[in-house]
Parts: C-alpha cells; structure tokens; sequence
C-alpha cells in the first residue's frame, strides 16, 4: 500500500520535472535583479541627497529661532531702559520675559554687562552660543546637540544688537521648546524629503528604464534567441547613436558574421562529403579519359596533334586533384615541389585554361624575356587560372562595356626577395561590400558561375609556398591581384 500511495507523486516529480538548461532559462526571465538594483539605488541616492539638504535646513531652523528669540528680547530691553532708572517690577518682568521666550537679558555696552531682566536660579550651566562668529561645521553640529541634550537644558546666546547701541546682547533660554519645534520641523522636513525621493527616484528610473533596461532586454532576448536558433533572423538594431546603439549594431554585425560562417561550415561539409561519395567514380573516369587520349595520340590529324597536350595536362591535374578529398573547406594539398620555372610559358599555358583569346578577352603580358620563378608549376598553374577565369567571367558578365575590348594584364618583377606577379584586368571591379571577404569560402563577385572557393584555394596555395596573395586595386577601372612568392 506504502509504494502504490508514493508512486503518484513520484510520477508527478517527474512529470514536471524540467532540463537543467530550461530552468535555468525560466530562473533568468524572472525579474531580473539590475531592474530591481538600480531602483534601490535611485531611491538611495536620492534620499542622501535630501538628507545633506536636510542638515543645512535645520542649521537654519536653529539659528533663525534663536534670532527670533534675541530681537524679542532686544525690543523688551529698549523698553526697559525707557523706564525711570531702568526699574521694572517683577510682574512686568516676568511678562516681558514671557513674551521674548527667554529667561534672561543682558547688554554688553564698552566692556560692561548689564542685567536688563533678571535671570532664574538655574539647575544646570547653560551652553553658550555666540552667533558673532562665523563657523559653519559648530552650526551643523548645534541642532543635533539641541535634540540630544537635556530636558533642563538651557541656552546663552549672544549676537549684535540691531535696534539699538552697544557691543552685544545676550540672552538665556530654555532648550526645551527649541527641541520640539526642531523635532517637528525635522519630522516635516523626512516626510517632504521621503516624498521627494519617492517622486524623483521614481521619474528617474523610469527614464533609466526606457533609455537603458529597456535597449538591454532588447539586447538580451537577440542574444537568447541566436542562442537557441543562429539562423533566426533577429530584430533589427535600433538607430540610435550612443553606446547602446553601437552595442545593438556591432551585435547584429557579429551574429551575421556567425551566421555566415555557420552558412560556410554547413556548405563546406556538404561539399565535403559530396566529394567523399563521387571521388571514386570521378577517378574511373579520369582513369578512361585518359586511356582514349593515349590512343588519340596515335591520330594523323594535326588538329588532335595540337590539342593533344592540353587535353594530356589537364587530366593528369584533374586525377591529381581526385585523390585529394575537400575536408571541411580546406583542400589537403600536396607540399608544393618547387621548381626553376619560365613565368612566360606558364602565363601562356593558364591563359588558354583559363578561356583567354585573341577573339574575346585578351592576354597582355609585360614580363622581361627569361624571367625565372622558383614554385610548384602545377600549384602555380593554378593560381594563375583561378585569377584569369574570374577576370575573364567578370568582363563577360558585364553588361556596361558597350563594345569595349576586355584585356587581362600580367607584368613580374623581382623586388625584395620575392617575386611579385600582378593580374589586372579592366573588368567591372570587386564590389566595396565584398572586398574584404573575397578570399573567404563561397564568397563570390559579380558573377554566379564558380562556387566561391577558387580564390581561397589559391591563397592557400600561395600561403603554402611561403607567399601570399592579395587584392591590391579594386574599382571602376578594373581589378589587381598580387601574387607574392619567395625566390
């Protein structure tokens, strides 16, 4: 009975148990802590900021009560010296003592104190509070000593006189009444200041909120769903111009770049395996391709006598590359066999694999009479066919040139070391979007024809010999490629 009573709540446990990864997900699209942070910070900060606006308010609330209290007092002494002798009963005293607040007035005229009105026998010794003197840190500090001192205790204060002649005028009172009407003020003030800092820590996280948590839930839901799905085409980046803005944008630049590349690696194995699955036979073919154009060999035709060669180099470079499988976009060459090589001949050789004509696209060479380089001539082959079948393709393709003859340039020099072969051509030019991606994987120009390896093939081959290639000139008026290879 124990094990049929617990097996429905264990099936519901795992029933609505979840992957790691997916709480992890729910656990992150709760509210999220920044939001919550940073409206505890606003309210913080704000509230400091009323609190320091606070103890200078109070300051004054202390020093403005006392000099209500001193120019009562002054008046009351102005009528007193008015009497014969200064003589003023005691109930008159005690009325006009009443009516200033305090317990006693004193005048200082020339070094000499005069008691005006009488002071009580008091329990304790009174603090003094000389408002002549300038200090601001001892006015801070006062009304803090009001609200902490002692029921009994009491307060002298001295100042200059305003209404009348003399050196100061001092008066004794009480700090109790003081300490209540600063309790209340200060009461009213936190309660103002709170509200304040409700009212201003809330607009101010409402506008961090829309300028700033906002964009960066924007930012993080394009992050979350190109981790879930990369080729999900995500929300475009906002145009604005500050930090966020260049953050949204550089992001849709990276997921794009990462999204190509995913792109290139899919196609790349596709290739790959495509090629796996007809190496085989391609072979066979190359292997009975080769068997006829032995027995063409044996033809009297001079036209087959002059076909023969290229037809004889071509498949013994095509069975060469058969044995070679692309494996995820790279192509495992062979370590080139380096050779002394005429560049004229092999200029020549490329330029007929290539396509070029006298009827069509043209070859114009400038190279100096036996110029000698020191590569693979198979690998070199290659490379030159690659850039002049693109040149050529280029110049075909188009469809502006209005009857203008097309015209691929080879010129060589020695220079450094190295040799340096350039290509131009007058073609249409490389596009400004693709100039800085050309020799990336199926990245192709204006023409639709090739897969888009040819030029990474080519620069890897480069790269092999310990050279390089590179697109030196791109616009309007053509295309340059330079070719670098050690001598």
């Amino acid at each position: 009975m124990s094990e049929a009573r617990q097996s429905p709540a264990n099936d519901g446990e795992r029933r609505l148990r979840l992957p790691d990864d997916w709480r992890d997900r729910l656990r992150f699209h709760a509210p999220d802590a920044l939001a919550w942070r940073l409206l505890l910070l606003t309210f913080v900060f704000t509230a400091v900021v009323e609190v320091l606006i606070v103890a200078p308010s109070a300051a004054s609330f202390h020093e403005r009560w006392l000099l209500d209290r001193l120019q009562s007092a002054e008046l009351a002494s102005v009528g007193v010296e008015a009497l014969p002798y200064s003589a003023v009963e005691d109930d008159v005293a005690e009325q006009l003592l009443a009516i200033g607040g305090v317990q006693a007035v004193v005048v200082g005229d020339q070094g000499v104190r005069r008691l005006l009105l009488q002071a009580p026998n008091l329990p304790r010794t009174p603090d003094l509070i000389d408002l002549r003197e300038a200090r601001p840190v001892t006015r801070l500090l006062d009304p803090w000593r009001t609200l902490a001192g002692h029921p009994d205790r009491s307060i002298r204060v001295q100042a200059r006189p305003r209404y009348r002649s003399g050196d100061f005028i001092e008066i004794l009172a009480p700090a109790e009444p003081l300490k209540q009407e600063l309790r209340a003020f200060l009461l009213n003030s936190l309660l103002m200041s709170l509200l304040l800092s409700l009212v201003a820590g809330g607009l101010l996280y409402g506008g961090l909120a829309l300028l700033v948590l906002q964009p960066l839930r924007r930012v993080t839901r394009s992050i979350e769903r190109f981790a879930i799905d990369p080729e999900a085409e995500g929300d475009p980046p906002s145009d604005r111009h500050d930090e966020i803005g260049r953050v949204e944008r550089e992001l849709a630049r990276m997921q794009g770049e990462v999204r190509q590349s995913l792109r290139s690696r899919a196609r790349l194995v596709a290739l790959g395996e495509a090629v796996a699955k007809i190496n085989h036979d391609l072979r066979n073919m190359l292997t009975s391709a080769q068997i006829a154009s032995e027995r063409l060999a044996d033809s009297p035709d001079p036209q087959v006598a002059k076909a023969l060669p290229r037809l004889e180099r071509a498949l013994g470079r095509a069975a060469a590359l058969s044995r070679n499988v692309l494996e995820y976009g790279r192509s495992e060459e062979p370590e080139p066999q380096r050779v002394v090589a005429a560049l004229g001949a092999a200029v020549t050789v490329a330029a007929e694999d290539a396509g070029l004509s006298s009827e069509g696209v043209r070859l114009a060479k400038t190279i100096p009479a036996r110029f000698t380089v020191h590569a693979d001539p198979d690998q070199l082959h290659r490379i030159l066919v690659n850039l002049m079948r693109n040149a050529r393709q280029a110049i075909e393709g188009d469809s502006a040139r209005a009857g203008r003859k097309g015209v691929v340039k080879v010129s060589a020099v020695h220079e450094g070391g190295e040799t340096v072969i350039r290509i131009a051509d007058n073609g249409p030019g490389i596009p400004p979007r693709l100039a800085d991606q050309l020799f990336e994987p199926f990245v192709s120009g204006r023409s639709s024809d090739g897969t888009g390896l040819g030029l990474t093939i080519s620069r890897e081959l480069a790269v092999s010999h310990g050279g390089d290639l590179r697109l030196v000139g791109a616009g309007p008026e053509g295309t340059t490629f330079e070719l670098r290879l050690p001598d």
